[in-house]
Order: structure tokens, then sequence, then C-alpha cells
């Protein structure tokens, strides 16, 4: 029997082996918690220590609660150093691709699931809405038990939606929408409450900021989100530095958290290092207690078990897989999750956006004439060098910046096809790519500051108070 479990532990991979380590770690404890009979508990312990052993034999680290292996198989199976390099955590993006991250390589190194056609089709017949651009193009692409979401909502059990930004400026550029433009589909389609975590707290600890100028921040940030269109009524804004000192369920699920993550997994998974102010170590159990609905009693009814859904980067990631290995140890369900792609730089998918470099992005606060410049003069083209060499070989999509704006904010699915298809033909030039591409973000944006200027700071109060939503739970 054991030379038996031993073959099938050894064809696992590394990731399969940690999900089994997981949740053997879960059985042990709900063994405990529940006072099973002591050989019952033996047995699943030492079932827990040979799945540990396999898995330290396999991969030549310890196991880690929250930190998934990185994909060794893939990593020294003949892979170029070029695709080594993309490296990914909440605060850096780096790729050496001119295409940008692998995210098929991502899925697999951090453990999640493909968003494929069938998990799309059930979203539409759950919803009876045409999906959202977003999933029809992949650019949300992986997620996290959202099988689990649609059976929910099937039987008539609701969620609600969690999503944050993290307010390090005043200034946002349309990059920092995306995530907001698919919360509010997702709002509008399944009719559930919408929570924004504002992280001034977080920018105060990493940034050269004072906590009145984050908190400005926020405030500020605040009247770009509410003008993305949300319903007051079903949706509660807050600011960490702001709310936390008013609720009580908020703070005790952090502290439930912080309790149990050690210092060592949490640089394990965030690489905090000795240097780092206590304010870092212990910021991660801030950023999961919104998955958790005892966090907001006024709106939840103090219920603990409504489960969570929330759309974001696929950076942020490591901060659900923390949150996940720990819900089942505080008995609250595990928050579920979409990741989108992320938003390229002007300059091309390898640079970084930064609010700090005015050109590598479109901001929301810029005059048409300054889109059109940007556009005209950095966006990266997957063109060729002369109209006549392009004419002949057609440009490259895959590397146009013009193009992948467009996949995010152009609606119309065949206008898209046929561009794609002029554009590598040949028959479409840079220069008209680029103007169609200008033609899309100018109204957009200058709808998105009508909208903001009507904005007020008593609007933003509403928003921010906490309060009962219009929803009885």
């Amino acid at each position: 029997m054991a030379d038996s479990l031993n073959c099938h532990l050894e064809s696992l991979s590394p990731l399969e082996l940690f999900e089994r380590v997981t949740e053997q770690g879960e059985k042990v404890r709900a063994l405990k918690a529940g006072k099973a009979p002591k050989d019952e508990i033996d047995a699943a312990v030492r079932m827990l220590l040979s799945l540990k052993l396999s898995y330290k034999t396999t991969t030549g680290q310890d196991y880690q609660a929250g930190l998934p292996p990185k994909d060794l198989v893939l990593m020294n199976n003949g892979t170029s150093k070029e695709e080594e390099e993309d490296f990914v955590d909440p605060w850096n993006v780096q790729t050496s691709n001119a295409k940008g991250v692998d995210y098929d390589k991502l899925i697999v190194r951090f453990g999640s699931s493909k968003i494929d056609t069938d998990l799309i089709n059930r979203i539409e017949r759950a919803t009876g809405q045409k999906p959202h651009r977003f999933l029809r193009r992949g650019i949300f692409f992986s997620h996290r038990d959202m099988d689990q979401i649609l059976d929910a909502y099937e039987n008539k059990k609701s969620f609600y939606l969690y999503t944050g930004r993290g307010p390090s400026s005043q200034a946002m550029h349309i990059g920092h929408l995306i995530q907001f433009i698919f919360a509010k589909w997702l709002q509008e389609v399944f009719d559930v409450p919408l929570i924004i975590q504002l992280t001034d707290d977080e920018k105060y600890l990493w940034k050269d900021l004072t906590t009145e100028k984050a908190y400005e921040y926020a405030k500020e940030n605040a009247k770009d989100l509410i003008a993305c269109g949300f319903d007051i009524n079903k949706t509660f804004i807050f600011s960490d530095l702001d709310y936390l000192g008013t609720s009580t369920g908020f703070y005790k699920n952090i502290v439930k958290v912080q309790k149990h993550v050690t210092f060592n997994q949490v640089k394990g998974i965030f690489g905090f290092t000795d240097s780092d102010c206590i304010g870092k170590i212990s910021f991660p159990a801030i950023q999961a207690a919104p998955s958790f609905s005892s966090s907001f009693p006024q709106i939840f009814n103090g219920k603990e078990n409504i489960q969570c859904l929330i759309p974001c980067g696929i950076d942020q990631d490591p901060y659900f897989r923390m949150t996940r290995d720990v819900a089942p140890r505080i008995g609250l369900p595990k928050p579920a999750l979409l990741h989108s792609v992320f938003f390229p730089a002007l300059q091309g998918a390898q640079t970084k956006m930064s609010a700090s470099d005015p050109n590598s992005s479109i901001f929301l606060t810029d005059t048409p004439k300054q889109i059109k410049t940007k556009i005209n003069k950095h966006a990266f083209s997957g063109g060729r060098d002369t109209i006549e060499e392009h004419r002949k070989y057609g440009g490259n999509c895959d590397v146009d910046v013009s193009f992948m704006y467009l996949t995010f904010f152009l609606e119309d699915d065949d206008r898209l096809e046929q561009l794609k298809q002029a554009y590598t033909s040949g028959e479409l030039l840079t220069g008209e790519l680029k103007k169609v591409l200008i033609e899309t973000l100018q109204p957009f944006v200058a709808a998105h500051q009508e909208r903001r200027k009507q904005i007020t700071d008593e609007m933003v109060k509403q928003f921010m108070t906490p309060r009962k939503l219009a929803f009885d739970f």
C-alpha cells in the first residue's frame, strides 16, 4: 500500500503535490477541530508528513503554506534565458519579451486556472448577458474558483465583489480603470454589492508620503472611480486610514490573518527583508481582510459566510494566495478571483507605466491634443521601417501598442478583427492605426472628465460612509 502511494506521489507535478499537502493540512485541522478519534487524526498526520517529504524530495524546498512552487518542469526543460526573465510581484513586472508577459506560464507558476470558452459560455448563460469584451478577448484570462461563484449564483446564493486601488498619486491613467470597468459590468450583470478598498496606508508605508497626502490622494482617486458610473446604493468605497478605526469586524479579521501567517511565509511570498519596516510585513493582512464579509457588518448584517469574488491584476494574486490558505483555518470562505493581464506602457509591453513619466500612458487628465501627440510620438509600433516594406510584409499586432490598446477599449469585435487583418496584411499603415486609437480614446477620456466634474466632495463622502446597501442579507 505504501509503495503504491509513493509511486502515485512520484507521478505528481510540484504544483499538484503542493495542492495535496495544502488539502491534507486542512483535513488535519478539521479533524482536530471536530475532536475526531486519535487514531484517525494520527493517520491523517502521517499522510501529511509523507506528502511534505515527497514535496521536499521533488522540489528541494520545504513546503510553505500560501507559496506554490515555481514551475520547475518548465524552468528546467529547455526554456531559453529570455523566456525565464518574466518577473511578477505586487510591485514589479518585468519581461524581456516584446509581446509582454507569458500568461500561460504564469498560470502554471501561480497555480490558477485558465478562463476558457466553457467558463465564458457559462457566465453568459448565468447572466443572460453577452460576455464583456475583457472576457471575450482574454484580458481577464485566469481565475480561482469562479465555477464555485457560478454554482452559488445559480442556486440563488449571493456573493459580493471586492477590488482596490493604491492611491500613490493624484493622476490616474486609463490602465488603472481596467479592473473597475470590469467590476462595474460584473456588479450590473450579477446585481451584487461592490466594495472598493483604497490602500492609502500601503502607499504611506511604501512611498515618501505623509498620511495626510496619502488620504488626500485616496479621496481624489475615489472621484475617478465614482466617475466610472458605480451605483451609490450598491457600492462602498473606503480608505484604510479612515475605515480601520471604525470597524471592529474589519480589525478582528486582520488580527486573525496576522496570527496565521508567519514572518517566514510573508518573506517567502512578498520578498520582504529584515530591513523592511514592520508596517510592510503586517500590511498583507489588511489587503486580505475585505475578502471576508464579516469585515463589513453594516452591509452583510454580520454574516460571515458570504463568498467574495475579486477582479484584479495577476500581480495582486500573492496577497490572495495567502488569504485563501488562511481562510479555512479561521473558519471563513476562500475568496474567488478573476485575473487580468497587464496594461502595456505606450513604449511597449516590456516597459512599465509610471505616474512620474507622463509619456508612459494616457492619463485621465490629458487633453485631446495631448492624447493625439502621445500616441503619435510614443506608441510603440509593430510596423515596418518603410512604407514599401510594410505594404509587402505587413505589421505585427502582437507587439503594436496601438492595437493592444484597441483590444481594451474598442467595443466592436468585427471592427477590431478588420483592423488586425488590414494591419497584418500591410493594407493599413501604422499612422492609420494610431488614428483609429486616437479617435477611440479622445471621446472616452473626455466623457470620463465630464462625469468626474460632476463628482462633489459630498458625493465622495456618501460613497465612503459605512452604511447598509440595497441588499438584504
